[in-house]
């Protein structure tokens, strides 16, 4: 049964072929096709992340190929966990998406589960150059769903997306052929030991490939002074894309975790935590130019953006601690964020709809159909988004505040975030107020063809929901994540999965 492990990644694939080979013109046959597998990839997710939970981190060699030479995935707590949300958040937006925006272009289904196989490799992986084949296949269908629909709009950004991306791609390249000439191996475990025991007239070169991955990284996960792509090519993508790629910033701090806590973590010699003295400072400026941003937005998609942008500085913020407390307070502040993200693009990609040539400009128009439905969902993702009681947002921000008191800039660190909450506060206030309570005396804009909002709404409410869920089960959420910080920073049990030997060998040989 652990063959499942590769399935994450096998289904999507198989799954994408046969839709552009078969039933490339037939759209309905594509979305029974795309919601069943999607449905069983969540099946496969949930069997997984309970298979995780019971027991040490577990490794599946491809070819039965042993390590480091072979190509290996490795399951542990964290895996699953990522896995499982993306799985969640792809039903929800496939199912918002075949309400009428999978029309909208060709070969949206198959695009859509390239990039799942992307999304779930780069989490699956034990080897940073596969880290690197996934963040490409994951970049390239990303391309296509950004370009969804067309627009000259949504051309320029596209084109400005990809630019960025390439350039990241290369410097993980770069970074990749460093540290392969310096220690001779990229699986993760090898390069535990490997690392540790690098000669002295290579630790500058090691460093610098520990951080050109570290900006590769900060640049997926949007971190200042690397975030300058995100709110124009984010406001610019169809709204279901723009949902889906909340999992995008999410793998940048994946990597960030896995690799400086593995790799480059406490034992790595002259590199160790080499990340350490870069990420908080970087968190806590993001979290300006966020809450600044969405003070400052024009658009309901701008602000939606902007506040990504913050809630990234509030995760990295805890994660880029590297200690058990940081990780613990991360991962439910990661869970929350990502759901609530999704919702609120949702929401703005509604809301835009129903306004017609205004679109999502914060600007007084006529009163909105269904307003006062659409009024109470942004409420909700108001306070979820901005961390005020009683939904997981507080609660994330009360762990964050209270694992970054024993790190380093605890002051620092406490002022911004509950400064910028503030400010982003006071921008959902006055966005909401604009959108719904401010009503210009002028005849209803003309919209696009009127659609059913009811299966819309129900995915929103159901994505706002799980904010609900995780903060009245906040006790078990918690205590789960706090073992997924456990199992994330023990090293041994990681190498002792993926290749026993290297372990047995870093112990005999003299440090």
């Amino acid at each position: 049964m652990m063959h499942l492990i590769v399935a994450p990644i096998v289904l999507p694939a198989v799954v994408a072929a046969f839709l552009v080979l078969v039933l490339r013109h037939d759209l309905t046959s594509q979305r029974i096709v795309s919601m069943g597998a999607t449905l069983a990839l969540l099946a496969v997710t949930i069997w997984l992340y309970l298979s995780a939970t019971d027991g040490a981190p577990t490794s599946y060699q491809l070819g039965d190929w042993r390590a480091p030479f072979g190509i290996v995935l490795v399951l542990d707590r964290l895996a699953a966990l990522m896995l499982l949300l993306t799985a969640l958040l792809a039903v929800a937006v496939l199912i918002y998406a075949m309400a009428g925006w999978d029309k909208a272009g060709r070969h949206f289904h198959p695009l859509f589960q390239f990039q799942l196989m992307g999304l779930n490799g780069a989490f699956l992986t034990g080897d940073v150059f596969n880290l690197f084949v996934f963040f490409e296949i994951m970049l390239i269908a990303s391309y296509g769903l950004m370009l969804h629909g067309g627009g000259a709009r949504r051309l320029r950004a596209g084109f400005h997306y990809v630019a960025i991306n390439l350039i990241g791609s290369t410097l993980f390249l770069f970074a990749v052929g460093l540290i392969y000439a310096v220690t001779g191996t990229l699986n993760m475990a090898d390069l535990v030991g490997k690392v540790a025991q690098i000669a002295p007239g290579d630790e500058a070169l090691l460093r610098v490939g520990a951080l050109l991955l570290l900006v590769v990284f900060a640049l997926k996960a949007a971190l200042v002074p690397l975030q300058w792509w995100l709110p124009s090519a984010y406001a610019a993508a169809p709204g279901p894309v723009a949902a889906l790629f909340m999992m995008m910033t999410k793998v940048g701090a994946y990597s960030i975790v896995r690799v400086y806590t593995l790799v480059f973590g406490a034992d790595a010699g002259a590199v160790a935590d080499v990340a350490a003295p870069w990420v908080v400072p970087a968190a806590l400026a993001t979290l300006l130019l966020g809450a600044v941003g969405v003070l400052a937005s024009p658009t309901l998609l701008g602000l939606a953006c902007f506040s990504i942008v913050w809630s990234m500085g509030s995760l990295l913020l805890a994660l880029g601690l590297f200690d058990q407390g940081g990780l613990s307070a991360g991962l439910y502040y990661l869970l929350h964020s990502t759901l609530s993200g999704a919702a609120l693009f949702l929401l703005a990609d509604l809301v835009r709809a129903q306004r017609g040539r205004i679109a999502d400009r914060l600007v007084p128009a006529s009163l909105l159909p269904h307003a006062h439905l659409l009024a109470g969902l942004f409420f909700v993702a108001a306070i979820a988004i901005t961390g005020m009681p009683p939904l997981s947002g507080f609660l994330g921000k009360l762990l964050i505040l209270d694992a970054t008191w024993r790190g380093p800039l605890a002051v620092a660190s406490w002022v911004v975030l509950l400064g910028t909450s503030l400010l982003v506060i006071v921008g959902f206030a006055r966005a909401g107020s604009t959108l719904f309570w401010k009503v210009a005396d002028r005849p209803p804009e003309p919209v696009e063809a009127a659609r059913s909002v009811a299966l819309p709404v129900a995915v929103i409410a159901a994505l706002l929901g799980t904010t609900v869920l995780l903060s009245l089960f906040a006790g078990p959420v918690t205590r789960e994540l706090t073992a997924t910080a456990q199992q994330t920073r023990d090293i041994k049990a990681y190498v002792r999965a993926v290749n026993p030997a290297a372990l047995a060998q870093s112990r005999s040989e003299p440090r």
